[in-house]
């Protein structure tokens, strides 16, 4: 980490990043965490500045997506009932987070949740390399078993 030690892990980090509404984000509750601030202190911040968060920035879950997420837990780390869902911020909603949260351990978990997003899609961008050379592997060698298969049906009725 550039010879400061990282304020959080890494894989707590990307175990925070989930794919809604075809995106990675974060959640408010899980943020606010990371953060070392209250939810609701972070909620406000957000409010406060409303207009630098459109939607393709952040965007409060409904319902379903929110019982859907919550079912995924075993251990409940939502802090009991709650009124309303939890925001989700993409990557471009968790940087502009930076721009309000200005403490210097916002600044630094900020950094650490930048690299975790960069991580996720170069490892994303690997996949998708592998999968277009295993489709090729797989052509060649489906054609290549085709044309053996052939060659040796054709010896067998003859």
């Amino acid at each position: 980490m550039r010879g400061k030690k990282a304020v959080v892990a890494l894989e707590r980090i990307e175990n925070r990043i989930y794919l809604l509404r075809g995106q990675k984000a974060m959640l408010s509750p899980h943020l606010a965490e990371l953060y070392g601030v209250e939810p609701r202190t972070l909620i406000q911040a957000v409010k406060r500045n409303r207009d630098r968060f459109p939607e393709d920035f952040m965007f409060q879950l409904n319902e379903a997506e929110f019982l859907n997420l919550k079912s995924q837990f075993v251990i409940s780390s939502w802090g009991g009932s709650r009124r309303a869902a939890p925001y989700a911020f993409t990557e471009q909603g968790v940087a502009m987070l930076s721009s309000i949260l200005r403490s210097k351990r916002a600044v630094r978990v900020n950094i650490e949740i930048m690299r975790a997003f960069v991580r996720l899609r170069r490892m994303l961008a690997t996949n998708a390399g592998l999968a277009r050379k295993l489709a090729i592997l797989e052509k060649k060698y489906d054609a290549q078993f085709k044309v053996r298969l052939l060659y040796e049906l054709k010896l067998v009725a003859v």
